[in-house]
């Protein structure tokens, strides 16, 4: 499985990135900026993808329009997911709330993607 992975946090994108492959996913990224993941999205056959939304002041809609557009299933990562401006444009996404746990990763991956790890079941 290939999980696209755009965090602007490099601590946070590492400990996504670990989280993922001790499940036997493939991360492609980390990426930090939207223009890499987009570029990412044009060129690779994704499974899934786990995006920050707010990457330092810059949202990453684009990236979600062009999962969306692809049929990637993706879960969008915020702090500011409640806030009203956004809450209506992030409706039908899956949302995992920052701070993240593992488990609760693990759960909307089961939920959402395809080809899911097996591990990831049993360690939710």
């Amino acid at each position: 499985m290939k999980i696209l992975v755009l965090e602007d946090d490099v601590l946070l994108a590492m400990d996504v990135e670990d989280h993922l492959t001790e499940q036997g996913v493939r991360v492609v990224g980390p990426f930090g900026r939207i223009p890499q993941a987009l570029e990412a999205v044009a060129s690779t056959d994704l499974d899934g993808a786990i995006l920050d939304l707010n990457l330092n002041g810059e949202l990453s809609f684009p990236v979600i329009e062009a999962l969306q557009s692809k049929g990637v299933p993706l879960i969008v990562c915020s702090g500011y997911a409640e806030l009203p401006e956004l809450k209506s444009k992030l409706a039908g996404l899956p949302l995992l709330a920052k701070p993240w746990s593992p488990q609760k990763l693990a759960k909307l991956m089961d939920k959402h993607f395809s080809n899911k790890p097996e591990q990831s079941a049993r360690n939710g």
